[in-house]
């Protein structure tokens, strides 16, 4: 199966250094010198689509903008380029979100994914008015799940759940195609959810050994629920023609990163309910030393950021490597990101896809003839 790549739409700011936020972080962590307008979002996406990327991951939380509403915008400004659009379940009725997801999909030509995020902190949860604990969210959206694919599968449901519930719920039009749901986490709770409901099971970027024990975990836990998902990878990544190029990039960055705000972010971030997150924090131990993990696999962007802490970094046929290397694991969808996210998506656009290409791990979806950058070539990313 070829390879599928993933963008990633930065709609709490972008810059040239790491800007903060994600996972877990403070409201005040959002910001960044180039404000996410749609203007420069849908300039992103328009760079995204052309190098040959399915889609793009637009986050959730209180530190950026609501996704379902910024895509609906920059999907006018694309025409082949997905959405893979994270949102919470428990902020919203389960037959609003089939009818959102329905209309997404007449209305964008069916280019909507879903990623669906359980929640992992109680006092953000709280904030939007839900009071459950982690494993009640979880059950929840079990729950929330089965609802909206029976839905999306025009049936008519009439359910009395734990926490949902719903009586004639009906679908006048089900969406076409049905969006794949993206799903990930690191707890028992979240294992049983994903078994049974995830088209795609995501993980942030461990090393190797810790993604295959990932993925055997969840394809033992989906056998016995008779369903075989596919599996995906979250990441960063700074590719340059050279390694000595690439790693002065991160240098770059590590430099850039202010130590009192690391503390503060890594104080945060170790208040965390989720598995995931802790498992983040354990690899690199809030310290500047050691943070090559793996190699081509550098933990420093997790010291400022929540969530997806680790990139890639190295040449570009380095970074292949890395990429071929997860994709013997089990890997077949990697979402992406980089500082700046413009410039980034040009650097491995033009230098790391080309050589997948010729590996015949990946092939552009609109065809070779509109591939613009049919051969690796060097030099720097077009309009850096």
């Amino acid at each position: 199966m070829p390879l599928t790549f993933h963008w990633f739409l930065p709609t709490n700011g972008d810059s040239r250094h790491v800007v903060g936020g994600g996972h877990g972080t403070p409201v005040t962590a959002a910001g960044g010198d180039r404000p996410p307008t749609v203007r420069y979002l849908a300039q992103i996406a328009r760079a995204a689509e052309d190098l040959g990327f399915e889609g793009v991951l637009t986050p959730t939380g209180a530190w950026c903008e609501d996704a379902w509403l910024t895509t609906a915008m920059v999907s006018q400004h694309t025409e082949r380029l997905k959405f893979l659009v994270a949102f919470r379940p428990g902020f919203v009725s389960p037959t609003l979100a089939a009818q959102m997801a329905a209309t997404y999909q007449r209305q964008t030509g069916g280019r909507l994914l879903l990623n669906v995020v359980t929640g992992g902190e109680s006092r953000e949860q709280r904030a939007y008015g839900d009071f459950l604990d982690k494993d009640a969210r979880y059950a929840r959206t079990g729950e929330f799940l089965e609802i909206v694919r029976d839905l999306w599968g025009g049936r008519t449901v009439n359910l009395k759940g734990e926490h949902l519930t719903v009586e004639d719920a009906r679908l006048t039009r089900v969406p076409d195609p049905v969006p794949q749901v993206y799903f990930g986490g690191s707890s028992p709770a979240a294992g049983v959810v994903a078994a049974r409901h995830a088209d795609v099971y995501l993980t942030w970027g461990e090393p190797p050994a810790q993604v295959a024990e990932k993925i055997a975990w969840i394809r033992g836990l989906a056998e016995r629920e008779g369903r075989t998902p596919r599996f995906g990878i979250r990441l960063h990544v700074i590719a340059r023609d050279t390694a000595e190029q690439a790693w002065d990039e991160a240098d770059r960055l590590l430099a850039g990163f202010d130590p009192a705000v690391v503390r503060s972010v890594q104080e945060g971030l170790a208040r965390s309910e989720s598995d995931g997150q802790k498992r983040m924090l354990a690899l690199h131990g809030g310290g500047r030393d050691g943070l090559e993990i793996h190699p081509n696999l550098w933990a420093g962007i997790g010291l400022v950021r929540g969530g997806a802490g680790t990139a890639l970094v190295g040449s570009h046929e380095e970074v292949a490597d890395r990429i071929e290397e997860y994709h013997r694991l089990g890997i077949d969808e990697f979402i992406l990101s980089g500082y700046p996210h413009l410039e980034e998506a040009y650097w491995f656009g033009e230098g790391v896809l080309p050589r997948l290409a010729a590996r015949g791990l990946w092939a552009h979806p609109d065809g070779p003839a509109r591939a613009p950058f049919a051969q690796a070539r060097s030099g720097g990313p077009a309009g850096a």
